[in-house]
């Protein structure tokens, strides 16, 4: 008799293994799932994070071309070699940029005003404007610079 108790113990587990059978393939199906989603917002999260900084980088860029661009007219209207101010010029040649690393594809557009003469000094507006095209993105910043004659 207590031979067959084992027996039945033992009839008594393989019945609960079978029924739990299959439940295994559940639960990894459901980790995996989750491991996926987890996977896909990861790789979504660090896209979105790269393109952010491409953006920035093309910013700083065109800033940086907006700020030659409006410092190369400052040196037009006030020079070195003079200690007078010139009057702004109607056609700008703005500077060339494509031997500058890391502005090759920016270009800056230059616009001097004279703003007027007041207490016998000449004010001027100096805007620019840096635009930079990479890789079909365009990103453009302006600076504006005020400025008046000793």
């Amino acid at each position: 008799m207590f031979h067959n108790q084992g027996n039945s113990c033992k009839n008594g587990v393989k019945q609960v293994k079978t029924k739990q059978r299959g439940s295994a393939i559940v639960i990894a199906i459901f980790v995996i799932m989750v491991m996926a989603l987890l996977g896909v917002a990861l790789v979504k999260i660090l896209s979105s994070s790269a393109e952010s900084v491409a953006y920035e980088v093309i910013g700083t860029r065109a800033y940086a071309t907006a700020q030659t661009g409006a410092q190369w007219q400052l040196l037009e209207v006030f020079p070195h070699d003079r200690n007078t101010a010139t009057a702004c010029k109607n056609n700008i040649i703005a500077p060339n940029l494509s031997n500058v690393e890391g502005l090759a594809n920016c270009r800056a557009t230059v616009s001097c005003n004279d703003d007027g003469v007041f207490d016998g000094k000449t004010y001027y507006v100096i805007t620019s404007v840096g635009q930079c095209a990479i890789g079909g993105v365009i990103t453009s910043r302006t600076v504006e610079i005020e400025a008046r004659s000793l």
